[in-house]
């Protein structure tokens, strides 16, 4: 509670790094709250990252590492954010502010009959994604702080800003991490293992037109906005992220801006398999080409940059690192639930810097909403599972 409380929203516009200062401010306290366990070896450097290390007491110098992120989506309302926990017990659910959590509308709350959950006040999004991660790795390196007769490996712990607007690794320092492999704790549901993310490019296109007066405009005017509206009708309409699922790629439009005169285009596009993928931004610039020829071939501009890829081709070549949180799910009383991320994680950009990242569970639900929740039970288990997982690196390398 107290964590969700540091307004740490995310700001894409922003020029600054982190993009907003309650990212820092959350993480001076983690730096406190690291110090006062008796971690000696935590540090904070000018751009927001927080690292902390904890040596091994057992055999073998395998270095584990788990990370969350400070930052919340700009996608909902920030805050301040006001948590109450409520039992589900079958019912909608009154958050405030005319905002209900329904099993009608949301059937995942139904996994949930009974218990615990945190909710939001109708007002903001709750911050599970990722304040639950961060307070389950705080609360699971409190216990083995606690618990010194537990072998651990080393453990490396990272804390990073502007993960919302894909910026999360930008200027993380992975040689000062120093880890073999790692877990960001960012998935949703109980039992979540995820290692398969989309390949991912930001396009940028840029529509010039000529603006005359409309009344002497025939056969002289080249309207910016009919070019870009155009551009985005020859989007396969059944390609959208409203129409897909799975391993179904898509583009996503997110942005249009200006006039007559000039517009300005952002979308995104999304692809698990990397030929596809590729086939995807080669389809927006035909689709700039089909404009260029009708209009002209100053008529359009497009900037396409790769953003991440899929982390599976790197994690497939380590099944080492799936294992163990396979094995410390199971030991945890749940069954792995595997399926690709229809999204990307810090572990995705991190496992190409040569640190092999699945993502687990932190238990939260419909993030990016107002109607974000989270189970209590599901955060106690990923506190389980985290544990279980630096106990099961020890005893591999100790064998």
């Amino acid at each position: 509670f107290k964590y969700v409380r540091f307004n740490t929203q995310s700001q894409e516009d922003s020029s600054s790094f982190p993009s907003t200062p309650g990212q820092r401010e959350l993480a001076r306290e983690l730096l406190r709250e690291l110090q006062e366990m008796g971690i000696s070896q935590v540090s904070l450097d000018e751009n927001g990252y927080l690292i902390a290390k904890l040596p091994s007491n057992s055999e073998g110098s395998v270095k584990i590492g788990f990370l969350a992120h400070l930052d919340t989506s700009p996608e909902a309302p920030g805050g301040p954010v006001n948590p109450k926990v409520v039992r589900y017990e079958g019912k909608a659910i009154g958050l405030g502010k005319g905002e209900w959590l329904s099993p009608e509308k949301f059937p995942v709350l139904n996994n949930y009959l009974g218990e615990e959950i945190i909710v939001t006040d109708g007002t903001t999004l709750l911050g599970a994604d990722d304040k639950a991660g961060i307070a389950e790795i705080m609360t699971a390196l409190e216990f083995l702080m606690d618990h010194p007769e537990l072998p651990r490996p080393h453990l490396r712990i990272a804390f990073t800003p502007d993960e919302e607007i894909g910026r999360g690794m930008e200027k993380f320092n992975v040689k000062e991490f120093d880890a073999d492999y790692a877990y960001t704790v960012d998935g949703e549901g109980l039992g979540t293992l995820e290692y398969e993310t989309f390949n991912a490019a930001t396009g940028r296109i840029k529509f010039k037109g000529i603006n005359v007066h409309p009344g002497y405009a025939k056969g002289i005017m080249r309207n910016a906005l009919i070019m870009a509206n155009q551009f985005i009708s020859i989007l396969p309409r059944a390609e959208s992220p409203e129409h897909t699922e799975g391993y179904e790629g898509y583009y996503h439009v997110l942005n249009l801006s200006g006039n007559v005169s000039e517009a300005k285009l952002k979308l995104i596009i999304r692809d698990h398999n990397r030929d596809r993928f590729e086939r995807r931004k080669e389809f927006i610039h035909q689709i700039a080409q089909l404009l260029k020829f009708q209009y002209g071939e100053d008529s359009v501009e497009v900037e396409i940059e790769d953003t991440y890829y899929n982390m599976r081709e790197v994690i497939e070549k380590h099944p080492e690192v799936l294992k163990i949180a396979r094995e410390a799910i199971r030991e945890s009383g749940l069954t792995p639930v595997e399926k690709p991320v229809r999204g990307g994680t810090d572990g995705a950009k991190l496992s190409f810097m040569g640190v092999p990242t699945p993502n687990i569970f932190s238990g939260g639900h419909n993030f990016h909403s107002v109607h974000e929740f989270l189970p209590i039970r599901s955060a106690m288990k990923a506190i389980e599972v985290i544990i279980r997982i630096t106990y099961l690196w020890a005893e591999a390398k100790g064998r």
